[in-house]
């Protein structure tokens, strides 16, 4: 870490961030009238000027806006890459693997559904031929699951889709899970072995924050939609603890109501971070988003010579595309404009 071999990079990325829309912006957006309205708007920002310019009034379906934001994502981690040295193209190609994982699940989505969807992976081609163990051509021509794990075959994701099998039980939400479990095992494990001590440290705070929270999540979903017994929430739980103790965790998942889980995660570490009313339940996806938000700023300003601040940006830039989507499918369901950004407030 260090000015001298981060100062080129902080510099690209203090650039590109003064493209990142504003929270003015995101409120102009949301008083749009229809989803034309906002396509157009996007067009005008540097960002998204040349993905949208093409964009014709049948293809303004959430599936289409979806892949096209996800190319302004990929231009951008491409962007970075080719201006990263070799120390800062380590952390990178660790974090590509959320990019492989994200559109291996968008494949998974239409094999389960029966729905194809031509998938545009021209403008990200080169750099997942060059990284990618998957073959995401032929991965997108898959017409049913068998297809699809056969699709995984030399991939570090074969093995751990491949054990499931093709059982009519299995849903969506087993093979997903399979994913994120691999995917964040993975990372808290490969970080050791790519970053610097000091790198480490820094990661650690943020992905294991991540990791928490999300644990954090599940258990709360496991025990208001699923009902699960307390050894098949811990099945779910990615097995890695950053901040939260075991007995936290045990507290959690074997809480008798939500009221004695909002009462256990209220003496946690995160908490005590939170801006809740613990007055009443808080809204959990809330919590996690302004808990990450916080830790994710804080970590980029205090440390603004090192990897963080390529983690910061990418960062934001998954959260600009989330508070997108959450404002042009209000706008397509007629959302008031206040509601909307009660949704954009909570990403």
């Amino acid at each position: 870490m260090g000015l001298l071999a981060y100062s080129g990079i902080a510099t690209k990325i203090r650039a590109m961030e003064s493209h990142l829309i504003t929270e003015q912006q995101f409120r102009k957006m949301a008083m749009l009238e229809d989803v034309r309205s906002a396509a157009d708007y996007l067009k005008q920002l540097p960002s998204y000027a040349d993905i949208f310019s093409g964009l014709d009034d049948t293809r303004l379906h959430r599936g289409h806006i979806e892949r096209l934001l996800a190319q302004s994502e990929y231009r951008d981690f491409a962007k970075l890459y080719r201006f990263s040295n070799l120390s800062q193209r380590r952390f990178l190609d660790l974090y590509f693997m959320n990019y492989e994982i994200t559109i291996i699940k968008q494949v998974l989505h239409n094999v389960m559904s029966g729905r194809r969807q031509q998938m545009d992976l021209s403008d990200f081609q080169d750099f997942f031929d060059r990284h990618s163990s998957v073959d995401l051509v032929r991965l997108a021509q898959s017409e049913n699951l068998s297809d699809f794990i056969a699709g995984l075959e030399g991939s570090p994701y074969y093995a751990p889709i491949a054990t499931l099998g093709t059982q009519k039980e299995r849903t969506l939400f087993d093979y997903e899970i399979r994913l994120d479990l691999l995917y964040f095992k993975t990372m808290w494990r490969i970080k050791d072995k790519v970053l610097t001590k000091e790198e480490r440290a820094v990661i650690g705070h943020c992905f294991g924050s991540r990791l928490d929270l999300l644990n954090i999540q599940w258990i709360y979903r496991s025990k208001k939609y699923y009902d699960l017994l307390p050894a098949d929430i811990y099945a779910l739980l990615i097995p890695v603890k950053y901040k939260l103790k075991t007995e936290q965790i045990c507290r959690m998942a074997e809480a008798a109501s939500l009221h004695d889980f909002f009462t256990a995660l209220r003496e946690t570490h995160y908490g005590r971070l939170s801006e809740a009313d613990w007055n009443e339940p808080p809204d959990l996806e809330a919590l996690y988003h302004q808990i990450l938000n916080q830790i994710y700023k804080g970590t980029g300003r205090r440390h603004p010579y090192s990897v963080a601040v390529l983690d910061s940006y990418l960062y934001a830039k998954e959260l600009e595309l989330q508070k997108i989507i959450a404002i042009i499918e209000g706008i397509r369901y007629g959302l008031d404009p206040n509601k909307i950004m009660d949704m954009v407030d909570k990403q």
